[in-house]
């Protein structure tokens, strides 16, 4: 419980109509959500505007609203505080109200298209390999210390993320390892987080659907690194074109990591195998259990980080040598009869294009390799034919099929796909609705020492199609298909 007046702290306060003094028993900006003694945020959402919902709130118990416009009718007793931007003002009320966590442990924030979560949870897995207590929050799963709580967003909204880094201080936790997404930063999610640090992985066409153009993109990314402190560092993969844009405007230090140019941090990739990399990082050579070049630049920015947070290189390099890659990503079993199923996430152009050239560095080239891919519905379209190109490019067999449809049919996704598949490669692509049996069509097609890529879902246990989650995990179907084939 907090005195209004304590939790208001930069919240950019333009009117106030009541007594600032009351005590506020929790924050809310889901009216759904709100109860006795609470803090309503009205938020302009995307779908909704929470101004719409104040007279419902205050029936429910609320005692105070924060809003960007004052309502027509003032009620008695109810404090009603006008501030600038209510997104912004929620995110700072709510480190407030849980006492700023994010001072209190050190929170290292990863931003980028690709690698974010396999960045993120090998910083979790090496520092607890240090030895330290850390917390993580992903995509895939949110931990604090070993204990896992459920992930329904790559970024919390600022109530559930402060929330969960209060009781990571309250559990002894002296990292915490974050996503940083796009929508998080314009939103405002991570506005008022202390960051030690922030490590940017690398930049491609993505979530075109929300930001509308490339450039947007771009600076919602940046948007990320201006508000870093002077006391910070910001790691950034010097590789990719767009690296210096995004620490233009930073307060913090600027160190760079790289495969192929001058930088702070360097890697060379000596051995890649099915097995997995031998690198030499920074005139060290260590042997890694993760697969593919691209693994090569998550595996030095993890090794950077911890350099910069002050951790010892060879205790680094000797904790990094025994990291495994999370769930779905690059993750392979194999059949009874030697076929090679590899399960990714890549949902990107370039995501596929990397698990693809990861394949083309490794195979022999007596093998076939059959690509499984698919497009989520009520996303970026724009690069639906941009991935069956690419599938097709690099593989000897491609089906196209579903991934999350979502309220999309699938049939008009696939056919959006169809329009990149160039007229050279017609004979061999084809297209099998049903995620499960393109996979079992897939099985039957492949001979032994042939590669299936099952690409798009990776770490997911459903299918969305219509607003219904249905229980699907890629790895399971694959595992399944060489077992009735």
């Amino acid at each position: 419980m907090k005195a209004l007046k304590d939790i208001l702290y930069k919240t950019g306060i333009e009117e106030v109509a009541g007594n600032t003094s009351v005590m506020i028993h929790s924050v809310a900006f889901d009216s759904r959500k709100v109860s006795e003694g609470c803090l309503f945020v009205a938020v302009r959402g995307t779908k909704s505007d929470g101004h719409q919902f104040i007279d419902d709130v205050i029936s429910k118990g609320a005692v105070a609203i924060i809003c960007e416009e004052m309502p027509s009718t003032i009620q008695s007793g109810i404090t009603y505080v006008r501030v600038r931007d209510a997104a912004n003002a929620l995110a700072l009320i709510c480190s407030n109200f849980f006492d700023q966590p994010s001072t209190k442990l050190k929170l290292i924030g990863v931003t980028g298209t690709n690698g974010k979560t396999t960045t993120v949870t090998l910083l979790h897995s090496l520092f607890t390999r240090l030895g330290y207590t850390c917390g993580m929050l992903s995509t895939v799963r949110n931990l604090i210390g070993d204990i896992e709580i459920p992930s329904t967003h790559t970024t919390p909204d600022p109530l559930q993320l402060n929330e969960l880094l209060s009781k990571m201080v309250d559990a002894g936790c002296q990292y915490c390892f974050m996503e940083v997404s796009s929508h998080a930063v314009v939103q405002q999610r991570v506005a008022g987080l202390e960051f030690a640090g922030g490590l940017f992985t690398n930049i491609t066409r993505d979530h075109l659907d929300y930001h509308k153009t490339f450039d947007e993109y771009i600076r919602a990314k940046k948007g990320f690194f201006d508000v870093l402190g002077e006391n910070a560092f910001a790691l950034v993969n010097a590789d990719d074109r767009n690296h210096k844009i995004m620490v233009q405007n930073t307060k913090a230090s600027v160190k760079t990591f790289s495969q192929k140019g001058v930088a702070d941090f360097k890697v060379k990739v000596l051995e890649n195998t099915f097995s997995g990399l031998m690198l030499n990082i920074d005139g060290n050579d260590v042997l890694c259990r993760l697969v593919g070049s691209f693994n090569a630049y998550n595996l030095l920015g993890v090794y950077a980080t911890a350099l910069l947070c002050g951790e010892e290189k060879l205790n680094v390099l000797t904790a990094l040598s025994g990291l495994t890659p999370p769930d779905g990503r690059f993750e392979y079993i194999t059949s009874e009869n030697g076929i090679f199923g590899i399960v990714d996430y890549a949902h990107t152009p370039d995501a596929l294009q990397n698990v693809l050239l990861t394949i083309k560095d490794i195979r022999t080239g007596n093998e076939k390799v059959i690509t499984i891919i698919g497009c989520g519905g009520d996303r970026d379209a724009g690069k639906r034919p941009q991935m069956s190109a690419i599938a097709c490019e690099y593989s000897d067999k491609v089906i196209l099929t579903s991934d999350n449809p979502r309220s999309e049919d699938p049939e008009s996704i696939i056919a959006q796909m169809k329009e990149g598949v160039p007229p050279q490669y017609y004979r061999k692509s084809l297209a099998i609705t049903d995620r499960k049996e393109a996979v079992r069509t897939a099985v039957a097609l492949a001979q032994p020492g042939d590669i299936i890529l099952l690409a798009g879902k990776g770490h997911e246990k459903y299918q969305e199609i219509k607003g219904v989650k249905y229980p699907f995990d890629d790895k399971q179907i694959l595992a399944e298909s060489f077992q009735l084939s």
